[in-house]
């Protein structure tokens, strides 16, 4: 299935919330929120914080209480030809790979999923990390810890196919590679650092993120573009 762009819901941000610059685009960085299931929420939640130009242009709602968006719902804040700081790049990261320092948020898209991240069992129940129960059907075990993290608050179905008409999308606009490379999605990565084109995880620019987690679902959806 395309993308069909009539579906969106468009939230706008506040001009003061990104910077209405075009800059080509070269890669697509794949986010989850830690929050709930809401992309409305999420966004308005950007409109009103004090965190400045902190964003992506789309959230892609999930399954919860929330009764402003639906499963699986592309909320735009912006449009992807501008940019806003959401990758937090260190220096010292650069300098790990003997690079030069890159501004790559000005020539990445990025797309938040919303979904709490690691979990916490305690006895036959889950938690989230503001102790919040997460439903046993929203919960993905993963076959090896990642990050220290065994159990991760699952990517619904709904999200993993928006955001996989998105990738389709906006590899016709922008030319953008699809290729899996599983060595540049899970942890640091020179080629992303570098600003090679292609798909990335906030774990290629950060060795202290776990967004996204490496769930089977979303693996076999990326692996198969």
């Amino acid at each position: 299935m395309l993308l069909d762009l009539k579906k969106i819901n468009q939230v706008p941000l506040g001009y003061y919330e990104y910077i209405r610059e075009k800059h080509e685009k070269t890669q697509i960085v794949l986010h989850h929120t830690a929050g709930n299931s809401s992309g409305v929420n999420t966004i308005r939640h950007w409109n009103n914080d004090k965190r400045g130009r902190i964003a992506t242009c789309v959230c892609i709602s999930g399954k919860g209480s929330s009764k402003n968006s639906y499963d699986g719902e592309i909320v735009q804040a912006f449009s992807s030809k501008y940019w806003a700081y959401h990758l937090g790049l260190k220096s010292d990261v650069f300098r790990s790979f003997e690079l030069p320092y890159k501004p790559l948020d000005k020539t990445s898209i990025g797309i938040e999923i919303c979904n709490w991240g690691s979990l916490e069992k305690r006895g036959d129940k889950f938690y989230n990390y503001v102790n919040r129960e997460v439903p046993l059907d929203q919960v993905c075990e993963l076959d090896e810890p990642y990050k220290g993290r065994k159990y991760y608050h699952a990517y619904t179905d709904a999200q993993i196919e928006s955001v996989r008409q998105l990738l389709v999308y906006w590899n016709k606009v922008y030319n953008i590679p699809l290729d899996y490379i599983e060595k540049n999605m899970w942890d640091l990565s020179k080629d992303a650092l570098s600003g090679k084109p292609g798909v990335y995880t906030h774990n290629s620019y950060r060795k202290d993120k776990s967004d996204i987690s490496p769930q089977p679902k979303i693996i076999k959806m990326l692996s198969e573009l």
